[in-house]
């Protein structure tokens, strides 16, 4: 049995598909098909019900699946230990939706990494649901999300900023001068949104659905830049968080009623060993957060 047979079946069974694990793993199928058939070979078992699309657990597979998913979490656990030990420092691996970024990073990182200059950082762009996602499957050892989703309870957070959303539009835009407005004023007003793998365009979608309206969505965006050369440029509007507006000029930040609140943190998974370049990253957060930073 190899470490590598037990991460290609695990793979396969929280996927249920040999083509989706390899598509996630960035290996071959037949890498993996191997893998399954040298492990039913060796314990004598047999791991799946096979059929033309779907790969189910057996109980036998159950079983299997839940010790080995415990055997890979210790040897992640270990590893980490070992590079502490050996006092090698594995880069901090940070996943930061765009927008996010543009409210606490650089600045936030650059302040890090004068503190501990020794410490290597990765960022990673994504929404907060897949970032949340990857700290799950511990692909990223940390993530700046929107903490209103809904499995937020799995993971261990850290608050840092309390937000709420803005409708913001060119100060040329008929709605300009609007002191506030409804969701239900937006029915017919193209929007841009984020995303489709942001809590905010999760929230938002949620909103629409419970005021019976279909918004005019007339663009899915990630950039910032893009989203502000399109506001300056056209008759539409974008709901973005209340910070943003104060460095976006020319353009204005209408608050909507009522008040969509949002909260902003830092999330990692419960349980997992947490290396001391990682300890020292939350450490640093909690210390900002304090100040007020």
């Amino acid at each position: 049995m190899k470490i590598v047979q037990l991460e290609y079946f695990c793979a396969v069974s929280q996927c249920h598909s040999i083509t989706q694990a390899a598509q996630k793993l960035y290996v071959t199928q037949p890498a993996i098909s191997n893998a399954i058939k040298e492990l039913e070979k060796e314990f004598s078992v047999s791991l799946f019900v096979r059929s033309k699309n779907h790969m189910t657990l057996t109980t036998e597979g159950e079983l299997f699946y839940q010790k080995a998913s415990e055997l890979l979490d210790s040897v992640k656990q270990t590893t980490q230990q070992f590079y502490d030990l050996g006092k090698q420092i594995p880069p901090i691996r940070i996943g930061i939706p765009p927008l996010l970024s543009t409210i606490f990073f650089p600045d936030i990182l650059i302040d890090f990494q004068k503190k501990y200059p020794d410490v290597p950082v990765e960022l990673f762009e994504y929404g907060s649901i897949r970032a949340a996602s990857l700290v799950q499957d511990e692909n990223l050892d940390l993530a700046l999300v929107n903490l209103h989703f809904y499995d937020i309870d799995k993971m261990n957070s850290l608050l840092l900023q309390t937000e709420h959303l803005v409708f913001c539009v060119s100060r040329d835009h008929p709605l300009a001068k609007t002191k506030e407005l409804s969701i239900e004023m937006l029915e017919n007003e193209p929007i841009i949104m984020y995303n489709t793998d942001s809590v905010q365009n999760a929230n938002l979608t949620s909103r629409f659905e419970n005021a019976g309206i279909k918004p005019n969505i007339i663009m899915h965006a990630s950039q910032l830049y893009t989203i502000e050369r399109f506001l300056r440029n056209g008759n539409c509007g974008a709901v973005l968080y209340s910070s943003l507006v104060k460095n976006m000029s020319g353009i204005k930040g209408i608050p909507i009623t009522p008040i969509i609140q949002q909260e902003i943190g830092i999330v990692w998974k419960k349980g997992k060993y947490l290396n001391g370049s990682v300890e020292k990253f939350l450490d640093f957060m909690r210390e900002q957060q304090k100040t007020g930073k």
